[in-house]
Protein backbone atom coordinates (compact mmCIF):
# COMPACT_ATOMS: atom_id res chain seq x y z
CA UNK A 1 0.00 0.00 0.00
CA UNK A 2 1.71 3.94 -1.00
CA UNK A 3 -0.65 6.15 1.08
CA UNK A 4 0.95 9.55 1.11
CA UNK A 5 -2.20 11.82 2.32
CA UNK A 6 -4.76 10.01 4.94
CA UNK A 7 -8.13 12.14 5.20
CA UNK A 8 -10.25 11.94 8.53
CA UNK A 9 -13.23 12.52 9.86
CA UNK A 10 -14.33 12.01 13.45
CA UNK A 11 -17.73 11.82 14.86
CA UNK A 12 -18.03 14.09 18.14
CA UNK A 13 -19.35 12.13 20.86
CA UNK A 14 -20.92 15.17 23.23
CA UNK A 15 -21.98 18.44 22.64
CA UNK A 16 -18.66 19.83 21.73
CA UNK A 17 -14.87 18.88 21.53
CA UNK A 18 -13.13 22.20 23.30
CA UNK A 19 -9.86 22.46 22.83
CA UNK A 20 -7.25 25.68 23.63
CA UNK A 21 -6.95 27.84 20.73
CA UNK A 22 -3.44 26.58 19.58
CA UNK A 23 -4.12 22.83 19.86
CA UNK A 24 -1.39 21.81 17.66
CA UNK A 25 0.97 19.76 20.45
CA UNK A 26 -2.55 17.99 21.41
CA UNK A 27 -3.18 16.72 17.48
CA UNK A 28 0.50 16.11 17.22
CA UNK A 29 0.72 13.92 20.58
CA UNK A 30 -2.79 12.10 18.80
CA UNK A 31 -1.04 11.07 15.83
CA UNK A 32 2.05 9.87 17.92
CA UNK A 33 -0.20 7.91 19.66
CA UNK A 34 -1.73 6.67 16.64
CA UNK A 35 1.33 5.34 15.25
CA UNK A 36 3.15 1.68 16.79
CA UNK A 37 5.58 2.42 19.72
CA UNK A 38 8.60 1.58 18.04
CA UNK A 39 7.85 3.73 14.96
CA UNK A 40 6.81 6.52 17.54
CA UNK A 41 9.97 6.08 19.48
CA UNK A 42 12.23 6.09 16.64
CA UNK A 43 10.49 9.35 15.21
CA UNK A 44 10.49 11.09 19.11
CA UNK A 45 14.70 10.08 19.53
CA UNK A 46 16.21 10.12 16.01
CA UNK A 47 14.07 10.69 12.86
CA UNK A 48 15.62 10.89 9.39
CA UNK A 49 19.23 12.99 10.30
CA UNK A 50 20.14 15.59 7.87
CA UNK A 51 23.37 17.72 8.55
CA UNK A 52 22.77 17.49 11.97
CA UNK A 53 18.79 18.37 11.58
CA UNK A 54 16.33 15.42 12.61
CA UNK A 55 13.13 15.08 9.95
CA UNK A 56 10.24 13.65 11.20
CA UNK A 57 8.47 13.50 7.21
CA UNK A 58 5.28 13.99 8.14
CA UNK A 59 2.86 16.62 8.54
CA UNK A 60 -0.74 17.65 9.36
CA UNK A 61 -3.48 20.05 8.80
CA UNK A 62 -5.84 22.20 10.80
CA UNK A 63 -8.91 20.48 12.37
CA UNK A 64 -11.54 21.48 10.23
CA UNK A 65 -15.54 22.01 10.80
CA UNK A 66 -18.26 23.53 12.68
CA UNK A 67 -16.84 26.01 15.31
CA UNK A 68 -17.13 28.88 17.97
CA UNK A 69 -14.12 30.96 19.63
CA UNK A 70 -14.54 31.72 23.27
CA UNK A 71 -12.21 34.98 22.93
CA UNK A 72 -12.39 34.94 27.21
CA UNK A 73 -11.64 31.42 27.92
CA UNK A 74 -9.23 31.16 24.77
CA UNK A 75 -11.08 27.77 23.80
CA UNK A 76 -12.15 26.80 20.05
CA UNK A 77 -15.16 24.40 20.27
CA UNK A 78 -16.28 21.60 17.88
CA UNK A 79 -18.90 20.40 16.69
CA UNK A 80 -20.76 17.38 14.78
CA UNK A 81 -17.31 16.33 13.03
CA UNK A 82 -14.20 16.86 12.65
CA UNK A 83 -11.89 16.48 9.31
CA UNK A 84 -8.04 16.07 9.93
CA UNK A 85 -5.23 15.73 7.00
CA UNK A 86 -1.96 13.70 7.69
CA UNK A 87 0.52 13.52 4.91
CA UNK A 88 3.91 11.57 5.38
CA UNK A 89 6.74 11.14 2.74
CA UNK A 90 7.15 7.46 4.51
CA UNK A 91 4.59 4.19 3.65
CA UNK A 92 5.07 2.83 6.91
CA UNK A 93 4.19 5.66 8.62
CA UNK A 94 1.04 6.24 6.77
CA UNK A 95 0.12 2.23 7.06
CA UNK A 96 0.90 2.18 10.74
CA UNK A 97 -1.48 5.42 10.99
CA UNK A 98 -4.32 3.85 8.94
CA UNK A 99 -3.73 0.39 10.63
CA UNK A 100 -4.21 1.39 14.23
CA UNK A 101 -7.11 3.97 13.85
CA UNK A 102 -8.75 1.39 12.39
CA UNK A 103 -7.91 -1.01 15.36
CA UNK A 104 -8.79 0.92 17.84
CA UNK A 105 -12.10 3.09 16.12
CA UNK A 106 -11.35 6.10 18.43
CA UNK A 107 -8.63 8.62 19.42
CA UNK A 108 -7.80 11.05 21.97
CA UNK A 109 -7.56 14.61 21.55
CA UNK A 110 -6.78 16.58 24.98
CA UNK A 111 -9.58 15.13 27.57
CA UNK A 112 -11.56 14.35 24.41
CA UNK A 113 -12.61 11.01 23.11
CA UNK A 114 -13.44 11.11 19.39
CA UNK A 115 -14.74 8.22 17.06
CA UNK A 116 -12.95 7.95 13.75
CA UNK A 117 -15.86 7.84 11.23
CA UNK A 118 -14.39 7.54 8.03
CA UNK A 119 -10.99 7.10 6.69
CA UNK A 120 -9.90 7.93 3.23
CA UNK A 121 -6.48 7.21 1.66
CA UNK A 122 -4.73 8.61 -1.31
CA UNK A 123 -1.57 8.62 -3.39
CA UNK A 124 -1.30 11.89 -4.98
CA UNK A 125 1.16 12.09 -8.33
CA UNK A 126 2.64 14.62 -10.08
CA UNK A 127 3.28 14.38 -13.18
CA UNK A 128 3.54 18.31 -14.36
CA UNK A 129 6.55 20.91 -14.29
CA UNK A 130 4.04 23.30 -12.19
CA UNK A 131 1.77 23.06 -9.62
CA UNK A 132 -1.09 25.12 -7.67
CA UNK A 133 -1.79 24.07 -3.62
CA UNK A 134 -3.63 25.85 -0.65
CA UNK A 135 -2.13 25.28 2.86
CA UNK A 136 -3.78 23.23 4.89
CA UNK A 137 -1.79 24.60 7.59
CA UNK A 138 0.62 27.59 8.01
CA UNK A 139 3.66 27.01 6.57
CA UNK A 140 6.74 28.33 8.69
CA UNK A 141 9.87 29.39 7.34
CA UNK A 142 12.35 31.19 9.33
CA UNK A 143 16.81 31.60 9.93
CA UNK A 144 18.19 31.95 13.44
CA UNK A 145 20.75 34.84 13.81
CA UNK A 146 22.85 36.64 15.90
CA UNK A 147 21.86 39.62 17.19
CA UNK A 148 24.46 42.97 17.61
CA UNK A 149 24.61 41.66 21.37
CA UNK A 150 25.61 38.18 20.36
CA UNK A 151 22.37 37.04 21.14
CA UNK A 152 19.59 34.18 18.71
CA UNK A 153 16.77 35.17 17.66
CA UNK A 154 14.52 33.89 15.05
CA UNK A 155 13.46 36.15 11.69
CA UNK A 156 10.53 34.76 9.88
CA UNK A 157 9.98 35.09 5.93
CA UNK A 158 6.98 35.45 4.59
CA UNK A 159 6.12 34.58 0.71
CA UNK A 160 7.70 37.24 -1.71
CA UNK A 161 10.74 37.61 0.44
CA UNK A 162 13.72 36.59 -1.56
CA UNK A 163 14.74 34.06 1.63
CA UNK A 164 11.54 32.62 1.74
CA UNK A 165 11.94 30.78 -1.81
CA UNK A 166 15.64 29.78 -1.51
CA UNK A 167 14.75 28.59 2.41
CA UNK A 168 11.52 26.43 0.72
CA UNK A 169 14.04 24.99 -1.50
CA UNK A 170 16.83 24.15 0.79
CA UNK A 171 14.36 22.32 2.61
CA UNK A 172 12.95 20.39 -0.36
CA UNK A 173 16.01 19.14 -0.87
CA UNK A 174 17.01 17.98 2.65
CA UNK A 175 14.22 16.31 2.32
CA UNK A 176 15.02 14.28 -0.68
CA UNK A 177 18.24 13.50 0.82
CA UNK A 178 16.70 12.17 4.14
CA UNK A 179 14.32 9.91 1.88
CA UNK A 180 16.70 8.69 -0.70
CA UNK A 181 20.13 9.15 0.63
CA UNK A 182 21.36 11.43 -2.12
CA UNK A 183 21.90 14.60 -2.84
CA UNK A 184 18.94 16.57 -5.46
CA UNK A 185 20.84 18.77 -8.06
CA UNK A 186 18.65 18.85 -11.06
CA UNK A 187 17.25 22.20 -10.61
CA UNK A 188 15.38 24.38 -7.81
CA UNK A 189 11.51 25.22 -6.75
CA UNK A 190 9.92 28.64 -7.58
CA UNK A 191 7.35 30.09 -5.51
CA UNK A 192 4.44 32.40 -6.36
CA UNK A 193 1.73 33.75 -4.16
CA UNK A 194 -1.96 33.53 -5.59
CA UNK A 195 -3.35 36.50 -3.72
CA UNK A 196 -2.66 37.48 -0.45
CA UNK A 197 -1.12 35.25 1.97
CA UNK A 198 -2.65 35.36 5.86
CA UNK A 199 -0.11 35.77 8.88
CA UNK A 200 -1.10 32.78 11.75
CA UNK A 201 0.57 33.17 14.98
CA UNK A 202 0.20 30.13 17.20
CA UNK A 203 1.37 29.79 20.36
CA UNK A 204 3.38 26.00 20.32
CA UNK A 205 3.93 24.97 24.12
CA UNK A 206 4.54 28.46 25.33
CA UNK A 207 6.55 29.22 22.19
CA UNK A 208 5.51 31.59 19.43
CA UNK A 209 5.54 30.61 15.86
CA UNK A 210 4.50 32.41 12.84
CA UNK A 211 3.24 30.63 9.37
CA UNK A 212 1.65 31.69 6.48
CA UNK A 213 -1.41 30.34 4.96
CA UNK A 214 -2.62 31.03 1.61
CA UNK A 215 -2.64 29.57 -1.92
CA UNK A 216 0.87 29.02 -4.20
CA UNK A 217 1.80 28.05 -7.37
CA UNK A 218 5.08 25.87 -7.28
CA UNK A 219 7.23 25.41 -10.37
CA UNK A 220 10.25 23.00 -11.38
CA UNK A 221 11.63 19.82 -11.24
CA UNK A 222 8.69 16.92 -10.64
CA UNK A 223 10.23 15.13 -8.03
CA UNK A 224 10.76 18.09 -5.39
CA UNK A 225 7.38 19.16 -5.99
CA UNK A 226 6.34 15.41 -5.27
CA UNK A 227 7.94 15.98 -1.80
CA UNK A 228 6.13 19.11 -1.36
CA UNK A 229 3.03 17.66 -1.53
CA UNK A 230 4.10 14.74 0.41
CA UNK A 231 6.06 16.20 2.68
CA UNK A 232 5.16 19.39 3.51
CA UNK A 233 6.44 22.86 2.97
CA UNK A 234 8.89 24.84 4.97
CA UNK A 235 9.71 23.60 8.98
CA UNK A 236 8.31 22.25 12.11
CA UNK A 237 6.06 20.36 9.96
CA UNK A 238 5.77 17.37 12.80
CA UNK A 239 4.29 20.41 14.94
CA UNK A 240 1.17 21.04 12.57
CA UNK A 241 2.91 23.16 9.36
CA UNK A 242 3.60 23.46 6.27
CA UNK A 243 0.64 20.41 5.20
CA UNK A 244 -1.10 21.78 1.46
CA UNK A 245 -3.00 20.09 -1.00
CA UNK A 246 -3.72 20.68 -4.70
CA UNK A 247 -6.22 23.08 -5.64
Amino acid sequence: MVVIHVNIKFKVKNDCVSLPISYNHLVQSCIYNSISDELADFLHSTGYCVEKRNFKLFSFSRLNGPFQIDKDKKEICFFEKIGLTVSSLVDEFCESLVNTLLTKGEVRIGSNVLEVESINAKKIKIDQPEIKVKTLSPIVVYSTLLGPDGRKYTCYFQPGDPDFESLIDNNLKKKYYALHSEQFSQGSIKLRSLGRCKLNIINYKNFVIKGYSGRLALSGPKDLLQIAVDGALGSKNSQGFGCIDLL
